[in-house]
């Protein structure tokens, strides 16, 4: 029986490849083909369509890396093939990759109508279902020579090294007969094959698709496939008309296509990829009724709507249709690790509005497949966006523990829950192949307690999402014995029905750690500093703007500041921001932070000297949520001079800081020794240790270079103890020692500084990195005995274990932090605060005085080769302070601080704030204008420390109502504050005289937002 089984399967696999699916077009006739090369960047299609096209023919070169050519095909249909149905058939030269990651095309009309993409899987174009032989053809396609990405080391990631040789040749042009009986034949015998294949060899099932399947064979004339198909369908239909068991997984499928807005292409050809995509995809709606098709990021339907109006109609009449299903609610789909706080509010602010605008669509389901770890945060932002379920699939990519559940309560830092999947089919890319419906049945953790999941079909990156055949696949599997149940349906009809079947489904509280792609925290060091710098501008023209708009009359920039989030939104995608992306993106990336900051910066300038007024004194401002200097927060003071001073003294070829708060020991090294709360008398750095050490780590992982940091890398550790000078530097302000130091290829000057007032000990680095495959840590070993650490995540922090029980422990190598991390015992902790960095390590050890050293590190700077071979390379400047004898509230504090610098200028008058709060645990992290132009103030604010609180907030302005609303300023269940009088403040005389004021009341990690109304005027 064996030897009989794979005879079948080889006789299948050939008459397949050989007779079957070439018989799919029977007769054909070549196209006449003239080419235009288009010079530079793409151009629009009313360009393309006019230009001076030249003949050409298959087999000619097209395509320098980036480039466009647009090819004009005409023809005739022969008049002989008339009642059949035809399609025109091309092949740009797809062999060199798959779906998404070689050549593009998109077929235009003669008028300019985009009519359906051309990708390796979906090579054709209908001309007509039953012809009448004699039509004229007459079509061009606008054809992408994107190159084919591949390691471990490319020139082809930026377009000034990719070169100019032409990269295709155009393979096929044809027209054809579409047979569709033998069509259909291939996906019943494709259908029934790879089902058998999966079925358990004793299982009688699998020997009856087996046999029907030779029996099929048998039937087909090999000299006439065409006339024979039909018998053959026929032999095959009782074991398709077997129906699936009662117990059956059932699986809701949904169309889909990622595309990620920016990854081994840059953003204007993802522009292009999304036009592809939803061409193809409106395209196969027309045949098929049935089909559903989910699209998540506003920003790619936003580009189709400028740059592809009359893509957009379509898809516009089709998500009207129910069809087309805009998901995610976010802007793009982003990394969720490193965004700030209101970046990541903004993120669904920004998505669900235009969803709602566009659209007149709530989207519920937040939709984030391939994002690289998820922040225990993301729960309360949800349900705050008024969304109601989390998808995501990256979670299977984790190497070390595989999660316990597929669908599951998600609990996230302040007790919020939201119904969560994860696909079990392990793709966001499915073809409905038998393996894959056999592995998600398999696989799927939940049984017994529930039998729904859900099941992305199409291929993405510009592949062109779901094709016919995907679609046939599904009509055969929709009740298949020995298959799982396949229905397509919206997502919202998958999660509706997959929770009232487990409405008491397990939690898990916390973050969802992908145990992969940690090095992502790291790769690119320019873009997330330009990242971090671009959400602390947008915070403080935001509040400079809104006050200066209040107190004023200063014209707030509403659509030049929407403009701005934007654009710093779609930077914060998964493969942008993480620093995945080849050398183009980063490039560009560079170039567009630069503009946002002299945009910000200018409109911060101005709404400040509106504030201050025309004189000649020193006016601070301070956007910090904390006071500071003596300015309170939101608002400016006349600067004072500082208290006290720092002295510093040579001491055994190192330098000795004090400011009457600490006491800075730096040793000839350059390596600080000692650091003294004069206090407690409490020393933070572990005995016999020294503190911001730098170390270099051989960082040549697995597989993955930008995106992976691998546990090994631990085992080799070069110390940068060896200096080149120490000296010392003063001022007024403070007391620095400046430590140069040479290795391999780079240098670097670091700087420590201590100032007066101050309890926190500053550093800073400017360095020229040329190292390669290396990874740089600053290393501050600390006395004191952690279990865990708290590191900062939008809106709160999150509690990490630094011992490794488990091997859930073990696999948090390598952790994300947003502006601080804290360690603690009992009574005393410290925090790191940084600028710009985000990966750390935490670990512990027992020293022989028997004390607990807790090490804490910052990734500094990594150098992997692919996709940029050029990744850190050049100059940098970090900033980071270690904060002795901190609470969780102090690296809060000083975290903001280091991010928000002061600013002055010159002026006439001091500047109350608009909005201030009378605890420091609650952290005001925003203040704007409403964004529907009424004039209102919005403030956004949270609980920072992790317990309740109670706070009063009071308004610089005369409000008149205060009411809770969720992110996108929507009144929701909290209602109207009460609002009174404040009090006036004995040191605060020239404060508004009409403030208002309320008492807030919230929960641990709690996010409140407020719109405060203004009165309007008669």
């Amino acid at each position: 029986m064996h030897d009989d089984r794979k005879l079948i399967e080889d006789r299948l696999d050939r008459v397949l490849r050989e007779r079957i699916r070439p018989a799919m077009y029977p007769q054909v006739v070549p196209l006449s083909v003239q080419a235009w090369h288009a010079p530079g960047e793409p151009v629009a299609p009313s360009v393309g369509l006019t230009a001076d096209y030249t003949p050409a023919a298959v087999g000619d070169p097209w395509g320098p890396a980036w480039g466009t050519t647009w090819f004009h095909f005409t023809g005739e249909v022969p008049q002989d093939w008339s009642g059949r149905a035809v399609e025109a058939v091309i092949d740009l030269g797809f062999n060199s990759g798959g779906p998404g990651f070689t050549a593009e095309g998109l077929i235009y009309t003669r008028d300019g109508a985009a009519v359906k993409g051309l990708h390796p899987r979906s090579r054709w174009m209908r001309i007509g279902d039953a012809v009448r032989g004699g039509e004229p053809v007459d079509f061009y396609v606008e054809a992408a020579a994107n190159p084919v990405i591949r390691g471990p080391v490319t020139m082809l990631g930026d377009k000034s090294t990719a070169g100019d040789e032409p990269l295709y040749r155009l393979a096929q042009a044809d027209l054809a007969v579409f047979d569709a009986t033998v069509w259909e034949l291939v996906q019943d015998l494709e259908v029934l094959s790879q089902l058998m294949h999966e079925l358990p060899v004793d299982q009688p099932r699998r020997w009856e698709i087996l046999h029907a399947i030779s029996r099929a064979l048998d039937a087909i004339d090999l000299q006439d496939v065409n006339g024979t198909a039909s018998a053959a369908r026929e032999v095959l239909a009782p074991a398709l008309a077997a129906p699936a068991a009662a117990s059956a997984h059932q699986v809701s499928a949904v169309g889909h296509a990622h595309i990620d807005s920016a990854w081994l292409w840059p953003l204007r050809e993802t522009v292009r990829k999304v036009a592809r995509t939803a061409s193809n995809t409106v395209n196969l709606m027309q045949d098929h009724p049935e089909y559903v098709f989910a699209m998540s990021q506003a920003q790619q339907l936003a580009w189709i709507k400028e740059h592809r109006g009359e893509v957009f109609d379509r898809v516009k009449e089709k998500i009207a249709d129910g069809q087309f299903i805009p998901v995610g609610g976010m802007w793009v789909e982003a990394d969720t690790n490193m965004p700030g706080s209101e970046a990541m509010a903004r993120q669904f602010v920004y998505g669900k509005r235009f969803f709602a605008e566009e659209f007149g669509i709530e989207t519920e389901e937040v939709w984030l497949p391939d994002s690289f770890g998820y922040s225990a945060a993301l729960p309360q932002l949800v349900r705050l966006s008024r969304s109601r379920w989390f998808l995501t699939q990256k979670i299977s990519w984790s190497q070390s523990n595989t999660f316990p559940h597929h669908s599951f309560w998600w609990e996230g830092i302040d007790g919020t829950r939201v119904f969560t999947h994860f696909p079990p089919v392990d793709t966001y890319n499915s073809e409905f192949s038998g393996a894959e419906m056999a592995h998600l049945v398999r696989n799927f953790r939940d049984k017994g307690a529930a039998r729904r999941s859900l099941v992305p079909f199409g291929y993405g990156d510009g592949g062109g999402g779901a094709t016919r055949e995907m679609l046939a696949r599904a009509a055969r599997l929709r009740d298949l014995e020995g298959s799982p149940q396949v229905t397509i349906e919206p997502p919202a009809q998958f999660f509706a029905k997959a929770e009232a079947e487990y409405a008491n489904a397990p939690v898990w509280l916390g973050e969802l750690y992908l145990e992969y792609h940690r090095g992502t925290y790291t790769s690119q060091a320019k873009t997330k500093q330009g990242n971090r710098r671009s959400e602390h501008l947008l915070r403080e023209a935001e509040l400079w703007a809104a006050t200066a708009a209040v107190r004023t009359g200063f014209a707030y920039p509403h659509e030049q500041l929407d403009r701005l989030w934007k654009t710093v939104l779609l930077h914060q995608f998964h493969d942008i921001l993480p620093g995945s992306s080849i050398a183009w993106v980063h490039k560009e990336a560079a170039t567009t932070y630069a503009a946002v900051a002299d945009e910000l910066t200018s409109i911060i300038a101005d709404a400040q000297q509106a504030l201050a007024g025309d004189g000649d004194r020193q006016i601070v401002f301070n956007a910090a949520p904390h006071a500071r200097s003596g300015v309170p927060a939101g608002g400016a003071r006349v600067a004072a001079d500082s208290d006290g001073g720092v002295s510093a003294e040579s001491a055994g070829g190192g330098f000795v800081l004090d400011n009457g708060l600490l006491r800075v020991v730096v040793d000839s090294r350059g390596l600080v020794t000692s650091v003294v709360e004069h206090e407690t008398q409490r020393e933070a750095i572990a005995a016999g240790h020294a503190a911001n050490l730098l170390q270099l780590h051989p960082d040549l992982p697995i597989q993955y270079d930008a995106w992976d940091i691998e546990s090994y890398y631990r085992n080799t550790v070069t110390d940068l103890t060896a200096v080149d000078d120490v000296s010392l530097e003063g001022d007024d302000e403070a007391a620095t020692v400046r430590i140069t130091r040479s290795f391999g290829r780079s240098t670097l000057v670091q700087k420590i500084t201590l100032r007066p007032g101050s309890r926190t000990v500053d550093f800073s680095i400017d360095v020229d990195w040329h190292e390669t495959e290396t990874l740089l840590k600053a290393a501050f070993p600390l006395d004191v005995r952690a279990d865990v650490s708290s590191s900062e995540i939008q809106f709160g922090h999150v509690k990490r274990p630094t011992h490794t029980n488990t091997s859930w422990e073990a696999a948090k190598f390598e952790i994300c932090a947003h502006r601080y991390l804290h360690v603690a015992e009992p009574g005393w902790g410290a925090a790191v605060v940084n600028d710009s960095t985000y990966g750390h390590d935490v670990t512990r050890d027992v020293r022989d005085d028997g004390g607990t050293t807790t090490t804490v590190r910052l990734s500094l700077l990594r150098a992997p080769r692919f996709p940029d071979p050029d990744t850190d390379q050049g100059q940098h400047t970090l900033g980071y302070s270690l904060v002795p004898g901190a609470e969780i509230s102090d690296a809060v504090r000083e975290g903001y601080r280091i991010n928000l610098p002061e600013r002055v200028i010159t002026g006439a008058r001091d500047v109350h704030p608009l909005i201030s709060v009378d605890n420091d645990d609650v952290v005001v992290e925003a203040v704007k204008l409403a964004d529907d132009g009424s004039g209102d103030v919005v403030v956004r604010l949270y609980e920072s420390a992790g317990g309740r609180a109670v706070a009063r907030l009071t308004a610089g302005f005369p409000a008149v109502t205060a009411t809770t609303t969720d992110l996108l300023e929507r009144p929701d269940n909290g209602g109207e504050l009460d609002l009174e009088p404040a009090a006036q403040a004995e040191d605060d005389a020239d404060a508004d005289a009409d403030r208002v004021t309320t008492e807030l009341h919230l929960r641990p990690f709690q996010i409140l937002t407020l719109r405060l109304a203004r009165a309007r005027a008669e």
